[in-house]
């Protein structure tokens, strides 16, 4: 047996089956021209049986783009046929295949049957009890894809409304679907709701390692931003995250994508994921929350909000103080708000304006793009020119507002930016806007 390159790292039982038919074919068992055309995965037990493996979705991919045949175990079919381009057998035992390429019974190419599997449900938006300028930010950043930071007191609702995200964003395209499934399918995670369009929403603990969030190992598997590809990556107490481990997020957030390099080979997984993130305003949580509980001094405080960096923070577009709702607030019975869907309605509608206008989302502007769909009239150009000056504001914390001010155009339906969009994106820039 022959496992060229000899250099390329081999595990797991997913060669199993093509070794037996190789072996069966050499000793004159099968022939050879019955195994033209075919690729087969499976790991193979010693009584004969045919077992499951992961990453068969990237293998269907493939088949389906060579126009080869796949074999895969039962188990894996269903997974198979999602691209819906590929034809896949699907078998149980090395018995069974054999009888197949011998010209006996055929295999029938397998058809995807039954009830689709039940999805997770996405918590609704009318769930949520006020905070109307939170509800906002999350509809812009729903429309152009951007990233979000909810700063707090516990129990304003900051992981509440991070989770309802999601049902906000636009269904996923058959070609992101297919991409998500498959970071899914390596990482041997189901599948089902990727294939489905339903964007992926991953929330890792604030203990997860930098391995553990970005990918890697001694054999590399996709970390937490990858399997949010496409979706939305939730972290919940921003600063409690070790601060090494936030900055291994600065370049994903940028390019899209992360390359993890070993020495033999490297492997670049997708990354293009939404960060929504929380946090409170001190370690107790309670800084500046209108009552006196607070008894952090200020260099706790400072200390505690420069676990941050101002690198990563120049990449979160909106960032949002979410006050804690009163207890009449919270205890009135009130009307529901309004629901996902109808949020929903206006976030397509913005993002319908995008990709005809630019083929993508604002967020992936580049700058040829902002100059050409983000141009300002010359009072707006003075009033950014100004609060940079006073804020000291970098040039990506720049391009980044007028992101945001592009997609308050595209939900307002304007051809243009207007200053009162500007403006609104400077709200969402965080809590010095409120002193400038």
């Amino acid at each position: 047996m022959n496992l060229a390159p000899a250099d390329l790292p081999k595990e797991g039982g997913r060669y199993d089956l093509a070794i037996a038919l190789g072996i069966l074919q050499a000793s004159g068992q099968l022939k050879a021209e019955g195994l033209e055309g075919y690729e087969v995965l499976g790991e193979l037990a010693l009584s004969g049986d045919i077992r499951p493996l992961r990453g068969v979705l990237p293998a269907a991919i493939a088949c389906g783009q060579a126009q080869r045949v796949l074999i895969v175990p039962e188990a894996n079919a269903d997974e198979a046929v999602m691209t819906g381009h590929t034809r896949v057998l699907a078998v149980a035992h090395l018995l069974r295949l054999c009888e197949h390429l011998r010209g006996g019974e055929q295999l029938a190419p397998h058809q995807r049957g039954g009830a689709l599997p039940c999805l997770p449900m996405v918590p609704d938006l009318a769930d949520v009890r006020g905070q109307l300028q939170a509800r906002r930010a999350l509809e812009v950043a729903a429309a152009g894809g951007h990233n979000l930071l909810f700063s707090g007191p516990p129990g304003s609702g900051k992981s509440m409304l991070a989770a309802r995200l999601p049902g906000l964003m636009p269904p996923l395209g058959l070609e992101e679907s297919l991409q998500v499934a498959a970071v899914h399918s390596v990482a041997g995670l189901p599948v089902a709701a990727a294939c489905a369009g339903q964007r992926p929403f991953r929330s890792p603990h604030h203990t997860a390692s930098a391995v553990a969030l970005v990918g890697g190992g001694g054999r590399p598997r996709p970390g937490e931003i990858s399997l949010a590809h496409q979706g939305v990556l939730f972290l919940d107490e921003l600063p409690e995250f070790p601060r090494r481990v936030l900055e291994v997020m600065r370049e994903p957030l940028e390019t899209g994508e992360i390359l993890i390099s070993r020495a033999a080979r490297s492997t670049a997984y997708p990354a293009r994921f939404q960060l929504v993130a929380a946090m409170n305003p001190c370690p107790c949580g309670y800084f500046d929350d209108g009552t006196s509980r607070c008894r952090c001094t200020p260099d706790q405080i400072n200390r505690y909000q420069q676990r941050i960096s101002g690198p990563l923070l120049d990449r979160i577009d909106l960032q949002l103080q979410v006050p804690a709702l009163s207890p009449q607030e919270l205890l009135t019975p009130a009307a529901p708000g309004e629901a996902s869907a109808q949020v929903r309605q206006r976030v397509l509608a913005a993002r319908e304006r995008q990709l005809q206008r630019q083929g993508r989302a604002n967020r992936d502007l580049s700058g040829q793009e902002l100059d050409r769909h983000c141009a300002l009239d010359g009072r707006s150009r003075e009033l950014l020119s100004r609060v940079m000056a006073q804020h000291l504001l970098s040039a990506r914390a720049c391009h980044r507002l007028l992101r945001v001010a592009r997609t308050l155009a595209d939900l307002a339906g304007d051809e243009g930016i207007a200053q009162a969009h500007l403006l609104e994106a400077l709200i969402y820039r965080g809590k010095w806007t409120e002193q400038g």
